[in-house]
């Protein structure tokens, strides 16, 4: 509310991502495609971020196919991949 006179640039990381991810999601897509969506991120704001993208994602019944190091993020995912050495395998389910 406070900042929405401010532009893009005037605003900090965490809160570009979430007008990205607003923005994105403004769309509805089926399949919504994150890359590194909290890599530049504060953990506190790395939280907000994924909190918000599956908030939508449980809204809007969209897939969310994200790509991250973060493990605990990882955690946080119904199906896991990973690659290892150019060989993907998948990780335990939830």
């Amino acid at each position: 509310g406070d900042r929405k006179r401010h532009r893009l640039a005037e605003l900090s990381g965490g809160e570009q991502q979430r007008c990205a991810i607003a923005r994105a999601f403004s769309m509805r897509p089926r399949i919504l495609f994150a890359d590194e969506p909290t890599g530049n991120l504060d953990s506190r704001s790395g939280q907000a971020i994924l909190a918000l993208m599956l908030e939508f994602q449980r809204e809007f019944h969209t897939t969310l196919l994200m790509v991250t190091h973060n493990p605990d993020i990882a955690r946080r995912a119904y199906t896991r991949f990973q690659l290892t050495d150019g060989r993907l395998d998948r990780s335990g389910d939830l």
